[in-house]
């Protein structure tokens, strides 16, 4: 089983909007900081939003007004709401998770957005 499982990827024209999710298994306890991460082919895995247990946010500044991140801890799932994409937005989105004892990655969903 995995640990995380991310979903909501796909193919979009620019100006819409997708809805990633990342759910983490019970086997993950006290959660303390959720992100998201992307990488293009040929760049440098780069923080697109993170949120931590005190619901404190950062975004990157590419994603600004566009992007929302959000979790349901009853769920233990945590979101990535993306609206208004570009196709500069198009990579391989990672969800990260972060407890006392490990850190945990997402498989990977493919985001491709069309001019």
């Amino acid at each position: 089983q995995a640990q995380l499982v991310e979903s909501g990827g796909g193919l979009v024209q620019a100006g819409g909007s997708l809805r990633l999710s990342c759910s983490a298994s019970g086997s993950i306890f006290s959660i303390n900081y959720m992100g998201w991460y992307r990488q293009a082919p040929g760049k440098q895995r780069e923080l697109v939003a993170s949120i931590t247990g005190a619901r404190i946010t950062v975004y990157a500044d590419s994603v600004k007004g566009r992007f929302t991140i959000s979790r349901d801890n009853a769920k233990s799932t945590m979101y990535l709401q993306m609206n208004s994409l570009k196709p500069e937005d198009t990579a391989v989105y990672y969800c990260n998770v972060r407890n006392s004892l490990s850190n945990y990655w997402g498989q990977g969903t493919q985001v491709t957005v069309s001019s």
